[in-house]
């Protein structure tokens, strides 16, 4: 801590900059300050993977010359970390290939730049398991990275680093992205905060596989986002990434987000959700989200546990996942798409299996995805209409917390125990990134609690789309009310 008390550890942007302004701090300092705690305890959590510290120093060094002039940039000192995929020049891209180990991209990612425009020191890259493609962060080149609640436990992926990393105190923010749930599920199993914005709203650009291909699903499901340990964090760094490309819809367009719908908890009108017709929901984390709701209720919020205007969550599921392999496809091999393709061509006509649609997704052609864009839009259309009636829905980020690491191969043999009973992994993962994901929704994961073991537990909240501001202040009010982020124990004392 400073001599005023400002917490470099675990302190928000807003109380490292009021800080840094009043001088109470440099940005030197503060770099080194944090660099020194992930020299010290990042060996056996392993979430910053790539480390950029040279550069940051400079970079902080020109941050105390801009301070001393009176600069106030939004990040203007504040320490960042990246997702792996994001290019940044003279650092690898890998996105956990091995045969990527050498690439390093000449130019940085638009959110990167962003980042640097509004003063950020970028520290490094955190970990991600390969191809994004798990809810586990690791990979052949840079190893397994491990929950700081407990080190023998999954830290969520495919922005499990940047969870990680967040919970063990190495600065105050860190950018993910989220195709499956990615950003938010890394939130709930580390108890930190975490945001999907709505489908479009971000620019991915630099976010792409090396050396420079499209992004699987860009324009269709994947979005890149803000990770924090509060809710006004998460507001601040939106509005420095948010916004169109300027060599594409930036010609024509511009960003007019609208305020929250509500700043006091009892002018919500809230549904929650917390079971799925396809894969139960787990008791800890279904029971802490009735406490939620009990005392959202108590606190004047008008809270619903249903609503005929709930579109079908099983066919939105099967949707989903017929979708998401479908931008995923790009990813594969022409041996392994073929092998899919004949994998789906196989499938009985009445198999509505969340993994049968998934092997559907794998071989889809253009007409098949035409198709699935339609249900799509009628979906989109449906929850329109609910958010007229709702202004969030509470809805859970996983069905556990965070569960024990799990390498064992092949990936779609792997199941998750759901209290003693054993589920297919990969559906009983991604199905709640749905309807989020499905939709283009923006979704805000906020922790709410911690199991009676210490593991925390988060929910999301959905609004409407290209609405994030309400979804993010809501979790705030919640943040406020009932508490946020709490560093874990173990960590504390360090």
């Amino acid at each position: 801590m400073t001599a005023d008390g400002a917490d470099l550890d675990y302190g928000s942007i807003g109380a490292l900059l009021s800080a840094l302004h009043a001088r109470k701090i440099s940005a030197s300092e503060l770099l080194e300050h944090t660099i020194a705690r992930i020299e010290a305890l990042d060996g056996p959590i392993n979430s910053i993977i790539v480390r950029d510290f040279d550069r940051a120093r400079e970079a902080a060094r020109a941050a105390d010359a801009a301070l001393g002039r009176g600069g106030r940039l939004p990040l203007l000192g504040i320490p960042v970390t990246l997702k792996e995929p994001f290019n940044v020049a003279g650092l690898p891209t890998t996105w956990g290939f091995p045969h990527f180990r050498d690439f390093q991209p000449a130019d940085d990612a638009l959110v990167v730049s962003r980042l640097k425009a509004a003063g950020a020191i970028i520290l490094g890259k955190t970990n991600i398991p390969i191809g994004l493609r798990d809810f586990q962060s690791y990979n052949e080149i840079h190893g397994t990275t491990n929950n700081p609640w407990d080190l023998g436990r999954s830290p969520g992926g495919s922005s499990g680093g940047s969870g990680a990393a967040l919970a063990a105190g190495f600065g105050p923010l860190s950018i993910g992205s989220d195709i499956g749930g990615s950003i938010r599920v890394p939130a709930h199993f580390c108890g930190v905060f975490g945001h999907k914005p709505s489908l479009g709203l971000v620019p991915l650009r630099g976010y792409s596989l090396p050396p420079a291909l499209p992004v699987p699903g860009q324009g269709d499901l994947a979005v890149v986002g803000p990770m924090a340990r509060t809710a006004s964090d998460l507001a601040l760094s939106l509005d420095v990434i948010a916004g169109p490309d300027e060599t594409r819809d930036g010609i024509g367009y511009r960003l007019a987000l609208p305020a929250p719908r509500h700043n006091d908890l009892k002018d919500y009108r809230i549904l929650v959700v917390d079971t799925h017709p396809l894969m139960p929901t787990g008791d800890a984390v279904r029971s802490a989200i009735g406490r939620l709701a009990q005392r959202l209720e108590r606190s004047g919020a008008r809270v619903a546990r249903s609503s005929t205007s709930l579109p079908d969550l099983a066919e939105s599921a099967r949707l989903y996942m017929k979708l998401l392999n479908g931008a995923r496809s790009p990813r594969l091999t022409p041996a392994a798409l073929a092998e899919a393709q004949g994998v789906a061509a196989a499938l009985a006509p009445d198999d509505r299996s969340l993994q049968a649609e998934r092997a559907r997704g794998w071989g889809m052609n253009h007409r098949e995805w035409l198709a699935a864009d339609a249900a799509r839009l009628q979906l989109q259309q449906k929850w329109y209409q609910l958010f007229r009636d709702f202004d969030a829905v509470i809805y859970p980020a996983a069905a556990v917390p965070a569960f024990p690491q799990d390498q064992s191969e092949p990936f779609d043999a792997r199941q998750l125990d759901i209290d003693g009973k054993l589920h297919p992994y990969a559906d009983a993962c991604f199905i709640w990134a749905d309807p989020a994901s499905t939709c283009g929704l923006p979704a805000t994961a906020v922790p709410i609690e911690r199991t009676p073991t210490g593991l925390p537990i988060g929910v999301q909240i959905i609004g409407p789309y290209l609405e994030d501001h309400t979804p993010i202040a809501l979790a705030g009010l919640i943040e406020r009310e009932f508490g946020g982020f709490v560093p874990p124990p173990s960590l504390l004392a360090m």
